[in-house]
């Protein structure tokens, strides 16, 4: 009988400890490196639907900078009114970086008085201004990054509120792992400059 408890407690403890290696891996790569986070809303039809879920990896850019392109999640606004305690976070795109004159003119974005091409967008999405692009060019300061849904009539974004730094950025999206059917990594456009 002893031969049999000692067999099931080490069992037991073979099992715990498995067990607590296991959450502390997740624990470490979620804190640190991986982040799930749920697409709520549609500002990011038709790349991103209401409800998908996605990655976001928060290490990339403690190494490196957000690139034109990227689709980062990123912590709401003030001026977005989440509702209190929620912690809301967002997801867009981003489209200036620091140091560039954005412009919201002719349905399209210019960077530069250059027109940004944005192919992942349906060719009948006008993109209009809002409150902070509404009087004409804006310079990006030197930490400020530009962030915009690709569903413009149906976005809040930039073009109402502001830039965004990179302190308030969580990371950058790279992959969808739900539904089944959407799943896969991101593809990053390419610009011309």
């Amino acid at each position: 009988m002893m031969d049999f408890l000692r067999k099931v407690g080490d069992v037991f403890l073979d099992f715990t400890e498995t067990l607590v290696i296991g959450l502390s891996i997740f624990l470490v790569v979620y804190l640190f490196f991986v982040q799930p986070h749920q697409v709520n809303g549609q500002s990011m039809v038709p790349n991103f639907q209401n409800g998908e879920y996605v990655l976001t990896n928060k290490f990339g850019y403690r190494v490196g900078e957000p690139k034109r392109g990227d689709v980062v999640v990123f912590h709401a606004p003030p001026s977005a009114h989440c509702p209190k305690g929620t912690g809301c976070d967002f997801i867009k795109r981003v489209i200036a970086l620091p140091g560039e004159t954005l412009e919201v003119k002719n349905c399209h974005y210019y960077i530069n008085g250059r027109q940004l091409p944005e192919p992942y967008i349906p060719v009948d999405f006008c993109t209009e201004p809002g409150d902070f692009t509404r009087n004409g060019p804006v310079t990006m300061g030197a930490n400020e990054y530009f962030v915009s849904g690709d569903n413009r009539p149906y976005s809040s974004d930039s073009r109402a509120w502001g830039p965004v730094t990179p302190n308030e950025i969580v990371g950058k999206v790279f992959f969808v792992y739900w539904p089944l059917d959407a799943a896969g990594l991101l593809e990053h456009p390419q610009y011309p400059f």
